[in-house]
């Protein structure tokens, strides 16, 4: 027996199996044009493991407001498709099994809680570098969504009088700024590498960034002061990055001369499984209650 999970993100849907404790058979489809579309993708996979397993559940991690209180995902996100309907009805009638579905970054937050970086405290702050800037809220080691889902939405924050943090803070708009100014087709890791390397459009760049995404998380600190910051995303796992945003929220806080704060930041544990896990421990929650 087995709870299938889906994470939908902006290019492919993730998916995996979580069996005896574990996530086996992790693998991913392109991101389908259509909501039919990505239906019969779903269900291809759905029928492949029931070949082996039995499925008892199905675990959804999707961008955008998540309103399972409803079965809808409300907002906007990259994949316009899957909003402003009963989607959860329209899979639970597919698959004969119960559907339960969480925010993206919302189920990246509950693996660390569940069994990752975060397992040993209270509070935390979850905090998601990629197309955008994302990231959750956790009190008393539960997800604080607000009144109308915008828990954790730190992306909209504002920085300055035009720019957001998702503007200003996102490694991958970073990279897209540099292929812009030079013609070139460089990706995430190498922007960084190069600005390593001297590269002075890249340490332009890459430090604009930094300075970013530590005002953010400077922002949150002074506000909610949750002794955690999780870092996720894909720059997680470059351990430089992350040296790099340490060192110059150090600097925000001394500019501020917020100087007695205990906190630290930790990169997530899970990385690419992290939606996966955090939906299936959803699941598994949802499904007690």
């Amino acid at each position: 027996m087995g709870i299938l999970a889906f994470d939908i993100g902006g290019s492919a849907i993730k998916y995996g199996l979580w069996e005896a404790d574990r996530l086996i058979g992790q693998c991913a489809v392109a991101l389908p044009k259509s909501w039919k579309c990505m239906k019969q993708a779903l269900d291809d996979v759905f029928k492949e493991f029931s070949k082996t397993y039995e499925i008892t559940g199905i675990a959804l991690s999707a961008p955008g407001l998540v309103n399972e209180k409803i079965g809808e995902i409300q907002g906007v996100s990259a994949v316009p498709y899957i909003h402003h309907f009963p989607i959860q009805q329209e899979l639970e009638a597919l698959f004969s099994v119960p559907v339960t579905m969480e925010n993206d970054a919302n189920c990246a937050a509950l693996a660390e809680v569940w069994q990752g970086t975060a397992k040993d405290v209270e509070h935390c702050l979850f905090f998601v570098i990629g197309t955008g800037v994302g990231g959750s809220v956790i009190i008393n080691r539960k997800l604080f969504k607000g009144r109308n889902l915008f828990g954790g939405e730190f992306g909209y924050m504002f920085l300055n009088d035009s720019a957001s943090l998702s503007d200003l803070g996102s490694s991958v708009k970073a990279v897209r700024k540099y292929n812009q100014l030079t013609k070139k087709s460089i990706h995430g890791k190498e922007l960084f590498e190069l600005a390593e390397a001297g590269d002075p459009l890249a340490e332009e760049i890459t430090g604009q960034f930094y300075r970013a995404v530590a005002t953010g998380i400077y922002n949150l600190l002074v506000c909610f002061d949750p002794g955690l910051v999780v870092l996720g995303g894909g720059i997680s796992a470059n351990q430089s990055v992350v040296e790099q945003i340490k060192k110059q929220l150090n600097r925000v806080l001394l500019e501020r001369s917020v100087t007695d704060m205990d906190y630290r930041i930790e990169a997530c544990t899970f990385g690419n499984d992290a939606n996966l896990v955090g939906a299936v421990y959803h699941h598994i929650e949802s499904i007690k209650s």
